[in-house]
């Protein structure tokens, strides 16, 4: 099975820097939602690129007229059978549909509140959103979100303007910010499950659904759900992840806690890092076969390097010289 790659040198986090998500920080990201696109049309190196490339089609297209050949018109959209009856070329003219809305589903458990390097996997997750939500909206597009930590979740119904990102984005920070190690509720990994099912019934045709999580709960009905949505939509899974998760270090015995409970292991024991591994690679497995059938692509991000930097390296090559 192949993981997602991590640079091996990367600075600790900093005690007061990058819990949480911070509202100024997330919409100054508007401006770093260029050279990327969920578009079809990609560079080489795209991860829409390629033999096994997303089934992502962009706009569709929609039929206007039928109208007189003119010089320089692609001869591939000639009407044949209208030609031939008139005995006169004739092209079929198409328009791109203006409208293709977009839905951000993010993970703000308390799964996401972990992290060893830059950021805090809730803190990536609310980055990414952000970059999505603002890339949606410079594309012309409409973009709502489904927001959920381990009671509930806030519903944004899609919408075309700069007021609905930061509604998104507000949302986001709310739950992001009431993550807290000494947390009254436990873990549910069964939200995941009620967040696809929420998108489903609000994913009627032709949307754009953006995943984004830590996988945590990912399960058999998981992917049934996301099939279900890549039927009559686009999906793409953007999983988030800290290096921890994959690779956990022979440090010795540590303490660790989770709300007021507090447990001594050994990290020197190689059988609980085996287990620690594989807990990872079964929730990285499950976030893969979300999209199989269908060609969803996947995006690993990791904690370690900035959001931005990350999906352009995957969905474009390098920041645009000119504004697109």
């Amino acid at each position: 099975m192949e993981y997602p790659r991590v640079k091996p040198k990367a600075p600790v986090l900093p005690v007061d820097q990058g819990v949480y998500a911070d509202l100024d920080e997330l919409i100054r990201l508007q401006f770093k939602a260029r050279g990327f696109s969920f578009l079809p049309r990609q560079p080489v190196h795209s991860l829409l690129t390629g033999q096994r490339a997303s089934r992502l089609r962009g706009r569709g297209l929609n039929f206007e007229e039928i109208r007189r050949y003119l010089p320089g018109d692609d001869i591939r959209t000639i009407d044949w059978h209208v030609t031939a009856r008139t005995r006169k070329a004739h092209v079929r003219v198409y328009t791109e549909e203006r409208d293709r809305p977009a839905l951000l589903v993010v993970d703000q458990r308390l799964s996401m509140f972990f992290g060893s390097h830059r950021a805090m996997k809730s803190v990536v997750a609310a980055e990414t959103a952000a970059l999505a939500a603002w890339r949606v909206l410079h594309a012309g597009d409409r973009v709502g979100a489904l927001v959920f930590d381990d009671q509930d979740m806030v519903e944004i119904k899609p919408h075309r303007s700069r007021q609905q990102v930061m509604q998104i984005l507000a949302a986001v920070v709310q739950k992001n910010h009431a993550l807290r190690v000494d947390l009254l509720g436990k873990p549910n990994p069964t939200m995941l499950n009620e967040a696809l099912a929420r998108a489903v019934r609000l994913a009627t045709h032709d949307f754009l659904v953006c995943i984004i999580s830590d996988g945590f709960g990912a399960d058999d009905e998981t992917v049934r759900l996301a099939t279900r949505l890549t039927v009559h939509n686009d999906v793409l899974s953007a999983f988030i992840y800290d290096p921890l998760e994959a690779q956990l270090p022979d440090a010795g015995r540590l303490v660790v806690a989770e709300g007021e409970l507090q447990l001594e292991v050994n990290t020197s024991d190689g059988s609980l890092r085996q287990r620690f591994h594989d807990d990872f690679a079964t929730r990285l497995q499950h976030m893969r076969d979300l999209g199989r059938q269908r060609q969803a692509p996947l995006m690993p991000i990791s904690t370690v390097e900035g959001v931005a930097e990350q999906i352009r390296e995957l969905l474009g090559q390098h920041p645009p010289t000119r504004r697109v």
